[in-house]
Order: C-alpha cells, then sequence, then structure tokens
C-alpha cells in the first residue's frame, strides 16, 4: 500500500466529504465538472462522492452566477442566493418564470410561472424593470457574453412612495476556452438601498475577477475590489439612468487599474522579486566573468594549488 492509499484509508468518510467540497468550491470559473470526474476517480466510494457533489454544486452555481436556458428557450436565469426561492428553484423576473434546476448537471430541468407572492408590487416593478432595461444594454456593450438581472430583495411589497426597498444588480460574464487551456470570468453585484425619506439611493458594489491559465502550468487570478456611491432617489426612468451610470464609472475604472497593474508587471513587481545585490552586498561583474573559477577556489581552499 502506497503512502497516499495509507492516507486516504485513515480519513473518515466525513473527512473524505469535506476535503471533496473544498476542491469543487475552489475549482475555476467553468471547471467543476473536469474536477468532480477526478475527484470520483480518486475516491472509489460512490456514496462519498454523491454526497460531496450534493452539497457543493448548489453553493459553486450560486456563487459563480452561472446562468442557464429555460427547457423551451423562452430566455434564461441566473443562479444566484438573490433569485433561489427554494434549493432547486431559481426566479428571472424579467420573464416571471421560475426554472427548476439540477444543480450537478448545471441544467434547467423544467419551468413553472411565478406566482404573485415571488413577485415585487407594481411600484416596485416599475422601478425593477427600467433599471433592468438600462442595464441591458450596459452589459450588451461591455461584455460580449454577459448576462444581467435586476430583483428586489426587500420591500417587494411597497405600493406607495416613501417607503424604502432595495434592488440588487447581478452581472455575469464568462469565457470558457478549456481547448486554448484558459478560462475566466466577471462577477459584480451591486445593492441599492432606496431611502424614501431621505430621498436618496445609496449603492454598493463587489466586484470579482477570475482567470485561470493552464498551459504547461496553473497560473490563477482571483481579484476582489469593492466600491461605494450613491444618487438622488427620482423617478424610475431618471433613477435607471443614473445608477446604471454608476456602474459603468466604477466597474471601467477597475477594470483600467487592473489593465495598467498588469501592463507594469514586468518593470515594476517581477523586477521586485528579483535580489537586488547578492549576500557579499557585492554586484557580479558580468563583464569579466572569466575571473572566477570554481576550480581554482577548490584547489586554493584545500590547499592544492602549490602541490602541482
Amino acid at each position: 500500500m502506497s503512502d497516499e492509499e495509507e492516507t486516504a484509508s485513515q480519513l473518515t468518510d466525513k473527512q473524505k466529504i469535506e476535503i471533496a467540497k473544498w476542491f469543487l468550491l475552489n475549482s475555476p470559473a467553468g471547471e467543476i465538472q473536469y474536477v468532480a470526474k477526478d475527484i470520483r476517480a480518486v475516491l472509489k466510494n460512490e456514496r462519498v462522492y454523491r454526497t460531496a457533489v450534493a452539497e457543493a454544486f448548489p453553493l459553486y452555481n450560486k456563487s459563480h452566477m452561472i446562468c442557464l436556458e429555460f427547457p423551451d428557450r423562452s430566455g434564461e436565469v441566473l443562479v444566484t442566493s438573490f433569485s433561489e426561492i427554494d434549493k432547486n428553484e431559481y426566479l428571472d423576473p424579467r420573464t416571471a418564470q421560475v426554472a427548476i434546476v439540477d444543480h450537478v448537471k448545471q441544467v434547467c430541468e423544467d419551468a413553472r410561472q411565478a406566482n404573485d407572492e415571488e413577485l415585487p408590487s407594481s411600484f416596485i416593478e416599475e422601478y425593477r424593470c427600467a433599471l433592468d432595461a438600462e442595464i441591458i444594454k450596459y452589459v450588451s456593450e461591455a461584455y460580449p457574453k454577459g448576462v444581467c438581472s435586476v430583483y428586489c430583495v426587500n420591500g417587494k411589497d411597497v405600493e406607495e412612495p416613501g417607503s424604502d426597498f432595495e434592488l440588487v444588480v447581478v452581472i455575469s460574464a464568462a469565457r470558457h476556452s478549456p481547448q486554448n487551456f484558459c478560462n475566466g470570468s466577471w462577477r459584480s453585484i451591486w445593492n441599492m438601498e432606496f431611502k424614501g425619506e431621505l430621498q436618496i439611493v445609496e449603492v454598493r458594489g463587489k466586484l470579482q475577477v477570475g482567470a485561470h491559465y493552464f498551459e504547461e502550468g496553473n497560473v490563477q487570478l482571483d481579484a476582489k475590489h469593492e466600491r461605494k456611491d450613491s444618487t438622488i432617489f427620482q423617478s424610475p426612468d431618471d433613477c435607471a439612468v443614473s445608477l446604471t451610470t454608476i456602474i459603468r464609472h466604477h466597474e471601467m475604472e477597475y477594470l483600467n487599474s487592473l489593465q495598467m497593474s498588469y501592463s507594469n508587471l514586468p518593470d515594476t513587481t517581477f523586477k521586485d522579486l528579483r535580489r537586488k545585490l547578492p549576500v557579499t552586498r557585492t554586484l557580479f561583474p558580468w563583464h569579466n566573468t572569466l575571473q572566477f573559477s570554481l576550480t581554482r577556489d577548490i584547489q586554493k581552499n584545500l590547499g592544492l594549488e602549490n602541490s602541482k
């Protein structure tokens, strides 16, 4: 029995499940199915494997905000914690449909119409629809393969001005190219608190960029950033334009800062990683390397120089 097999045999099923879940949850964008396949082969225990994937896949799908198509191709649904109605049911407010999702297969198996309790009031829907329309235009311009949605997460029953409610804008864009050994994703979540009495909308954004390049190596990027802003509480259309402008500004600013920092890597970060001076504090004379001789130094240290 090899050391790896002996170590594995000493682990309890619960420990194996937790280890398997860790690898699944830390899979790069678009690669969890490949990781699951390898874990299945390593575990050689179907019960442990099924338990691990049943717990890990829903968390992974929601954190990566994967997009699934309805069976009748009438639209798409984003799998997020904001759209979750039940453990396998997710709301698409744009089409007022609820998707029934198989998390492990990552497919939408069925759909139903959302009931009135699952949808916001007409007052809230007016703000949600206006913002959704502006966000769709922005995402189509900024992210060629991006998808988005707008959800009401607080105060969905509000029916008149002056009350507080909260909308969340979710933007998800992924580019999977395993044949070229690279995958990447963009995820941003914008919480918008509409405060009726103060006549202000407070904005909080969380942005996350992930990339994985694995041709003859393994290089990953996982960058996160947070932003805050605010605007005046206005009409639905005016609020939508103002809030979308805020999102566009902060996301473009963050993307530009990322591009700038990585374009300067060779001249800054990589150069800083190199030792400025050797331990002797003396620069190596690259212009005259012939003065150094390992054989001569060894002979000198051993007292053999004069014995020839």
